[in-house]
């Protein structure tokens, strides 16, 4: 009955023992946790929390702890790079609105103070100011039309639309200035008719902005061009000329928020930097993709590329 006893107290001494031990194995590595958090917190490293043990419980929390560390350094970047985008952006807002800002003052003043001035001269005036608002009024369209494309809640509803049609009747409404520019143009649009799912308005908008941005900078090719095209399930829009071109250096940057080559500020371009933007934008919210080929005066391309439907 005593060796019973004795036993019995020998292995309570061992459980308390191992829990002792436990639990302070447990509590080093909940301060080791502690302290390496607090270390990544302060120091705002990217390091994780690798702690060597045999404990399920300390194992999941360390996954869990890691993930957690993952996702806040995703926030970090994001909000880092949001802050760089936001501070290009309004730089680069900034300028494109000073510039027209200060001629329509220079305007103003000259109607104002030059008393010598005739009537012939200040209709001539009134017209160019007239002008330079509506331009400005049109870059603050433009811009307030991206920041509401780019908002998280902003959906466009797609139907069923025939690619063929909306193609044509957006060639059609630049041919007259296809043909005063003497611009040759060539075409090719199947006749069998080539579905997706889109948005109307969407879609005139993206090829509008396109096809006015290769009348503009590509005019000196002597040609414009629009493709429509089928295959691996998927219709393409292909909209060229053989103009100058994009260098290189600029292809990567083109789709940018107010990312204007150095001839788009030129008074004779007036461009904005914002149109390609909202093109990438809108295609985006039809599932497509756009890309951007350029060889100087051998052929500078935009393509938008969507899925095709057959049903």
């Amino acid at each position: 009955m005593v060796i019973i006893l004795c036993a019995m107290i020998i292995f309570l001494v061992i459980i308390n023992v191992f829990q002792y031990l436990s639990r302070r194995k447990l509590k080093q590595n909940l301060y080791e946790i502690s302290g390496k958090l607090s270390d990544i917190i302060n120091y705002e490293t990217s390091e994780k929390i690798l702690l060597p043990t045999d404990q399920q419980a300390i194992q999941q929390l360390l996954i869990q702890i890691n993930r957690l560390l993952d996702f806040n350094q995703k926030v970090i970047a994001d909000y880092v790079k949001t802050k760089d985008s936001l501070r290009k952006l309004i730089s680069n807002m900034s300028h494109d609105l000073k510039t027209p800002l200060t001629v329509i003052l220079g305007y103003v003043e000259k109607l104002k103070l030059n008393e010598t001035i005739t009537e012939e001269g200040k209709k001539v005036l009134m017209v160019r100011l007239h002008e330079k608002v509506l331009n400005l009024t049109g870059l603050l369209n433009q811009f307030f039309d991206l920041v509401k494309i780019e908002s998280d809640d902003y959906v466009i509803p797609l139907s069923k639309l025939s690619l063929n049609e909306v193609c044509r009747k957006n060639v059609l409404e630049f041919y007259d200035l296809l043909l005063a520019k003497g611009l040759q143009v060539e075409v090719d649009i199947p006749d069998q008719h080539l579905y997706i799912l889109g948005n109307e308005d969407a879609l005139n908008r993206i090829f509008n902005n396109l096809i006015s941005n290769s009348i503009r900078y590509g005019s000196d090719g002597g040609v414009f061009g629009l493709t429509l095209r089928e295959g691996d399930g998927a219709v393409s829009v292909e909209i060229w000329d053989r103009g100058k071109g994009i260098a290189e250096i600029h292809q990567d940057r083109v789709f940018d928020r107010l990312y204007t080559l150095d001839d788009a500020r030129n008074p004779k371009f007036q461009g904005s930097g914002l149109g390609l933007s909202i093109s990438k934008r809108l295609t985006e919210e039809m599932k497509g993709t756009i890309h951007l080929y350029s060889k100087p005066y051998e052929k500078t391309s935009f393509t938008c590329i969507f899925k095709q439907i057959t049903y």
